[in-house]
Protein backbone atom coordinates (compact mmCIF):
# COMPACT_ATOMS: atom_id res chain seq x y z
CA UNK A 1 0.00 0.00 0.00
CA UNK A 2 1.27 3.21 -0.85
CA UNK A 3 -0.27 6.84 -0.90
CA UNK A 4 3.17 8.12 -2.91
CA UNK A 5 2.90 8.85 -6.70
CA UNK A 6 5.84 6.80 -7.16
CA UNK A 7 5.68 2.91 -6.36
CA UNK A 8 7.92 2.36 -3.06
CA UNK A 9 9.46 -0.58 -4.29
CA UNK A 10 10.62 1.00 -6.98
CA UNK A 11 12.46 3.67 -4.78
CA UNK A 12 13.59 0.73 -1.86
CA UNK A 13 15.29 -1.02 -5.37
CA UNK A 14 16.48 1.90 -6.07
CA UNK A 15 15.09 2.22 -9.84
CA UNK A 16 13.80 5.65 -9.78
CA UNK A 17 15.77 8.87 -10.91
CA UNK A 18 17.42 11.25 -8.55
CA UNK A 19 14.39 13.74 -8.29
CA UNK A 20 11.59 11.84 -7.57
CA UNK A 21 13.91 9.83 -4.95
CA UNK A 22 13.79 13.13 -3.36
CA UNK A 23 10.01 13.38 -3.84
CA UNK A 24 9.43 10.00 -2.13
CA UNK A 25 11.89 10.64 0.73
CA UNK A 26 10.42 13.83 1.53
CA UNK A 27 6.49 12.11 1.18
CA UNK A 28 8.07 8.92 3.55
CA UNK A 29 8.92 11.48 6.13
CA UNK A 30 5.55 12.86 6.70
CA UNK A 31 3.23 9.90 6.00
CA UNK A 32 3.41 7.03 8.71
CA UNK A 33 1.62 4.44 7.11
CA UNK A 34 4.50 4.35 4.07
CA UNK A 35 7.61 4.66 6.61
CA UNK A 36 5.67 1.31 8.08
CA UNK A 37 5.32 -0.33 4.30
CA UNK A 38 9.39 0.68 3.76
CA UNK A 39 10.41 -0.59 7.04
CA UNK A 40 8.97 -4.28 5.97
CA UNK A 41 10.51 -4.02 2.85
CA UNK A 42 13.91 -3.60 4.52
CA UNK A 43 12.79 -6.40 6.82
CA UNK A 44 12.23 -9.06 3.90
CA UNK A 45 15.49 -7.99 2.47
CA UNK A 46 17.12 -8.52 5.71
CA UNK A 47 15.25 -12.26 5.75
CA UNK A 48 16.81 -12.58 2.33
CA UNK A 49 20.05 -11.60 2.90
CA UNK A 50 20.15 -14.04 5.77
CA UNK A 51 19.55 -17.12 3.10
CA UNK A 52 22.35 -19.13 1.79
CA UNK A 53 22.25 -19.12 -1.92
CA UNK A 54 21.65 -22.37 -3.72
CA UNK A 55 21.93 -23.37 -7.31
CA UNK A 56 19.27 -23.43 -9.82
CA UNK A 57 18.37 -26.68 -10.66
CA UNK A 58 19.54 -27.42 -14.13
CA UNK A 59 15.90 -29.17 -15.72
CA UNK A 60 12.75 -29.00 -14.22
CA UNK A 61 11.61 -32.55 -12.20
CA UNK A 62 7.89 -34.04 -12.80
CA UNK A 63 6.20 -35.91 -10.74
CA UNK A 64 6.19 -38.93 -14.02
CA UNK A 65 9.73 -39.19 -13.44
CA UNK A 66 11.17 -42.35 -12.62
CA UNK A 67 13.04 -40.61 -9.70
CA UNK A 68 9.72 -39.37 -7.66
CA UNK A 69 8.18 -42.56 -7.99
CA UNK A 70 7.58 -44.81 -5.16
CA UNK A 71 9.05 -48.18 -4.99
CA UNK A 72 6.61 -50.97 -5.57
CA UNK A 73 6.56 -51.97 -2.25
CA UNK A 74 5.67 -48.51 -0.79
CA UNK A 75 2.85 -48.48 -3.03
CA UNK A 76 1.52 -51.70 -2.41
CA UNK A 77 1.47 -50.79 0.91
CA UNK A 78 -0.37 -47.37 0.71
CA UNK A 79 -2.81 -49.75 -1.23
CA UNK A 80 -3.07 -51.88 1.92
CA UNK A 81 -3.10 -49.80 4.61
CA UNK A 82 -6.01 -47.55 2.98
CA UNK A 83 -8.17 -50.21 1.88
CA UNK A 84 -10.54 -51.11 5.04
CA UNK A 85 -11.72 -54.19 3.56
CA UNK A 86 -8.50 -55.38 2.98
CA UNK A 87 -7.68 -54.84 6.52
CA UNK A 88 -10.00 -56.82 7.58
CA UNK A 89 -10.04 -59.55 5.54
CA UNK A 90 -6.45 -59.70 7.19
CA UNK A 91 -7.31 -59.17 10.85
CA UNK A 92 -9.84 -61.97 10.18
CA UNK A 93 -6.96 -64.16 8.74
CA UNK A 94 -4.58 -63.77 11.41
CA UNK A 95 -7.27 -64.39 14.35
CA UNK A 96 -7.92 -67.93 12.57
CA UNK A 97 -4.00 -68.41 11.92
CA UNK A 98 -3.88 -67.83 15.92
CA UNK A 99 -6.99 -70.47 16.65
CA UNK A 100 -5.69 -73.02 14.57
CA UNK A 101 -1.87 -72.23 16.07
CA UNK A 102 -3.69 -72.63 19.79
CA UNK A 103 -5.60 -75.45 18.81
CA UNK A 104 -2.83 -77.98 17.44
CA UNK A 105 -0.84 -76.74 20.24
CA UNK A 106 0.17 -79.81 22.18
CA UNK A 107 -1.30 -80.09 26.02
CA UNK A 108 2.02 -79.56 28.66
CA UNK A 109 3.78 -82.44 29.96
CA UNK A 110 1.69 -84.25 33.02
CA UNK A 111 5.19 -83.49 34.87
CA UNK A 112 4.74 -79.38 34.32
CA UNK A 113 1.59 -79.86 35.10
CA UNK A 114 1.78 -81.91 37.84
CA UNK A 115 4.48 -79.86 39.57
CA UNK A 116 2.50 -76.59 38.75
CA UNK A 117 -0.64 -78.16 40.59
CA UNK A 118 1.95 -78.26 43.39
CA UNK A 119 2.76 -75.29 43.58
CA UNK A 120 -0.55 -73.62 43.50
CA UNK A 121 -1.00 -75.87 46.66
CA UNK A 122 1.84 -75.43 48.47
CA UNK A 123 0.47 -71.29 47.64
CA UNK A 124 -2.56 -71.85 49.09
CA UNK A 125 -1.24 -73.81 52.08
CA UNK A 126 0.76 -70.94 52.92
CA UNK A 127 -1.72 -68.24 52.40
CA UNK A 128 -3.91 -70.53 55.01
CA UNK A 129 -1.54 -70.98 57.63
CA UNK A 130 -0.72 -67.11 57.35
CA UNK A 131 -4.61 -66.74 57.72
CA UNK A 132 -5.14 -68.90 60.52
CA UNK A 133 -2.13 -67.03 62.27
CA UNK A 134 -3.43 -64.09 62.54
CA UNK A 135 -6.96 -64.93 62.80
CA UNK A 136 -5.24 -66.91 66.07
CA UNK A 137 -3.43 -63.56 67.16
CA UNK A 138 -6.65 -62.03 66.80
CA UNK A 139 -8.49 -64.33 69.43
CA UNK A 140 -5.27 -64.71 71.70
CA UNK A 141 -6.10 -61.05 72.08
CA UNK A 142 -9.60 -61.14 72.69
CA UNK A 143 -9.27 -64.46 75.38
CA UNK A 144 -6.28 -62.59 76.85
CA UNK A 145 -8.86 -59.21 77.60
CA UNK A 146 -11.26 -60.95 78.63
CA UNK A 147 -9.50 -63.21 80.81
CA UNK A 148 -8.45 -59.52 82.31
CA UNK A 149 -12.14 -58.65 82.78
CA UNK A 150 -12.65 -62.32 84.65
CA UNK A 151 -9.97 -61.86 86.89
CA UNK A 152 -11.14 -58.12 87.82
CA UNK A 153 -14.75 -59.36 87.98
CA UNK A 154 -13.64 -62.35 89.90
CA UNK A 155 -11.62 -59.58 92.42
CA UNK A 156 -14.37 -57.27 92.80
CA UNK A 157 -17.10 -60.36 94.25
CA UNK A 158 -14.45 -61.65 96.60
CA UNK A 159 -14.58 -58.20 97.93
CA UNK A 160 -18.27 -58.24 97.96
CA UNK A 161 -18.24 -61.50 99.47
CA UNK A 162 -15.99 -60.49 102.51
CA UNK A 163 -18.00 -57.53 103.00
CA UNK A 164 -20.78 -59.53 103.07
CA UNK A 165 -19.76 -61.25 105.53
CA UNK A 166 -18.72 -59.09 108.00
CA UNK A 167 -22.18 -57.69 107.66
CA UNK A 168 -23.34 -61.23 109.08
CA UNK A 169 -21.21 -61.54 111.64
CA UNK A 170 -21.87 -57.42 112.99
CA UNK A 171 -25.51 -58.44 112.32
CA UNK A 172 -25.43 -61.91 114.62
CA UNK A 173 -23.52 -59.52 117.56
CA UNK A 174 -26.29 -57.05 116.70
CA UNK A 175 -28.13 -55.94 120.01
CA UNK A 176 -30.70 -53.59 120.14
CA UNK A 177 -31.28 -51.38 122.67
CA UNK A 178 -33.16 -51.69 125.39
CA UNK A 179 -35.24 -48.55 124.49
CA UNK A 180 -36.06 -50.21 120.80
CA UNK A 181 -36.82 -53.62 122.15
CA UNK A 182 -40.17 -53.01 123.84
CA UNK A 183 -41.17 -51.30 120.18
CA UNK A 184 -39.76 -54.44 118.57
CA UNK A 185 -42.28 -56.55 120.01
Amino acid sequence: MSCSPFDLRDYFLQELALPQQRQVEAHVKTCAPCREELARLRITEAALRCMADEEIPQRIAFVSDKIFEPSPWRRWLAAFWNSGARLGFVSAAMLSASLVLFALKPAPAPALEAALEANVQRRIQVAVVEAVDLKTKDLMKEIQSERVRLMLATDQLEQDERRMQRMQVIAANYVLPERYRGEAK
